[in-house]
């Protein structure tokens, strides 16, 4: 079964500790915005994804299972 990161960007701060955690998913670039470069990455990243929703201070990041 599949899945997909969402973001609340009304939530997010673009602190990146997502970044921190999974950089091939998510990026905080110099505008100051998170970007997500995977929506619907691996079952080889859902670890890193797990750990990313559990670290946001913000709890804007969120699973959506498929």
């Amino acid at each position: 079964m599949g899945y997909r990161v969402v973001v609340d960007y009304d939530l997010c701060e673009s602190n990146a500790i997502c970044m921190q955690v999974a950089p091939e998913v998510f990026e905080v670039r110099d505008d100051d915005f998170l970007y997500v470069l995977d929506e619907t990455p691996g079952d080889d990243q859902r670890a890193k994804i797990d750990e990313a929703v559990q670290r946001c201070p913000k709890q804007a990041i969120s699973i959506a299972e498929d």
